[in-house]
Order: structure tokens, then sequence, then C-alpha cells
């Protein structure tokens, strides 16, 4: 009887990670054959210059890399850039599409202030989580006094839904008093119009990191 009801626990988490990484359940008992060593470094060289330039396909992705010294093809990025879904968000038609996208920029409020207490200084930005088979990506929101996690999301694309995910769960969990200040990069997930949209719906001041 315990033993049942381990199986069905560790079943349960299964299918529940299945849903929030947005793969069939089915393919995590299909036989694979891992990547090398050396292909997840350059996947990992991948994930990072996405970070930096999400609207990268795999045309730009190919000499940017090579810039860092990697000897690879473009067949080859295109590969690793669709299994590891960073090809996906460049199909819609949006905002995400354009280098330098030319959206609203917004002043640092961030620079030279001092939170005295939560819900004054909130922190945006995005990573990735290297696994041994592969990446997720993470978009996690946190609060500058407490330097609590309050908001994050799980995701396999670096799509603006990732971002608002965290977004709309940091607000569910704290609901801030007008004048809080958002801060992140000027990454396009961060600077779209929905996005800042929804923080202006609920009285917060959106800021962005002076370098951009």
């Amino acid at each position: 009887m315990i033993a049942e009801q381990r199986e069905q626990a560790t079943a349960l988490s299964v299918a529940r990670m299945c849903r929030v990484l947005g793969i069939e359940r089915t393919a995590i008992y299909r036989p694979r054959r891992g990547p090398t060593e050396q292909e997840m470094v350059l996947r990992d060289a991948i994930q990072r210059v996405a970070l930096a330039w999400p609207d990268y396909g795999y045309r730009m992705m190919t000499p940017a890399l090579r810039r860092r010294g990697w000897q690879v093809g473009a067949r080859r990025v295109r590969r690793i850039m669709r299994e590891d879904n960073l090809l996906c968000h460049r199909r819609r038609k949006s905002w995400i599409r354009y280098p330098r996208h030319g959206l609203p920029r917004h002043p640092n409020l961030a620079l030279g202030f001092t939170p005295t207490g939560i819900n004054q200084l909130w922190v945006a930005d995005l990573t990735y989580i290297r696994l041994r088979i592969g990446f997720v990506n993470l978009a996690v929101i946190l609060d500058a006094f407490s330097r609590r996690g309050i908001g994050w999301a799980l995701g396999m694309t670096l799509e603006g839904d990732l971002t608002m995910a965290a977004l709309r769960m940091a607000l569910a969990r704290r609901r801030p008093q007008p004048g809080l200040i958002h801060h992140s990069d000027g990454g396009v997930q961060y600077a779209a119009y929905g996005y800042v949209d929804l923080l202006r719906a609920h009285e917060i001041r959106p800021s962005i990191e002076s370098t951009w």
C-alpha cells in the first residue's frame, strides 16, 4: 500500500513537471542518447547569446558564436536552437522580432535608491538552468529589500509569456501599493507594451538599467 502511494505521488510530480515545461509525458520514457559534454558547452554559449539577444535567429546566432571562438556551421546552430526552443518565438509577428526593438525607454529609477521596506523596489531578470540533457529558462522577480523571490516562471522558450507569468505571480502574492519601482534590463520582454501596461495598471513605475 505504501509503495503504491509512493508510485502515485511520483507519477503526479512527473505529470506536473511535464505541464510546467510544456512537454509530453511520454517523451520522458523514450530512450534518448544524451548530448556530449562539448555540445552541452556549445548549447550553454547559445543560451547566453539568446538571453542577451532574444531576437536572434540561427543566421545571426552563427556569426555571434564565431566571434566568440566557436567553429560552428549554421545548420548545426539551427538544429540546436530548434531543439532548445530558441527559434519558435520568432514565428510570431510581434515586437519580439527586431534587434534594438525601438520600444519606449524608461529612466533608471533604481539608481541611488535604497529601499527601507518591502514592495518599494522589485528587480526582474531572466536566466536559464542547465540540466543534464538540456536547458529551461527562468524568469524571476526579487524584492530588493528582503532579497526574496516573489515571482517566478519556468519555460522552454524566452517569449514574453514567461516574464508575464512571473510578474502576475508577484502581484498576486504581494498586492503592492502604488509607487513601487520595477527595475530590469532593457530586454524586449520587459520593455514590451503588454508588460509595461500590466505594471501601470497596478500603478507600478517601470525602471530600466542605464547601460541599455
